[in-house]
């Protein structure tokens, strides 16, 4: 998936919503974030984004970081999600299943004219 100026704010709540998906199945430190992201397609998204939203998911209360040494260098800095956290992510899951069923809609309509 390829990443345009058009669609970026877009990705950005897409991947807000993914992100808590995946820390509400495993407690992750923004690397290993971003290798789960990219196991499930999303292999162009730069580094640089991760992180941002972390601080923002961080901001708004949905996931909470801590500290923890690291054997390779620096201490690495894990996230989970909080209670608050866990209804976004419901919330999420919700709203993503409604917005998906539309678009199927409307792509299948597009398909059986052409």
């Amino acid at each position: 998936m390829s990443v345009s100026n058009r669609s970026s704010q877009m990705l950005k709540g897409i991947l807000s919503g993914c992100i808590l998906v995946l820390l509400s199945q495993d407690t992750l430190y923004g690397y290993t974030l971003s290798l789960e992201l990219e196991k499930i397609g999303f292999n162009q998204i730069p580094k640089g984004t991760i992180y941002p939203l972390l601080l923002n998911l961080e901001k708004k209360g949905l996931i909470e970081g801590y500290r923890v040494p690291s054997p390779d260098g620096p201490s690495r800095k894990y996230y989970n999600l909080t209670e608050q956290g866990e209804l976004e992510k419901e919330q999420f899951i919700e709203e993503w299943g409604h917005l998906k069923k539309n678009v199927d809609r409307l792509l299948n309509v597009d398909e059986k004219k052409g």
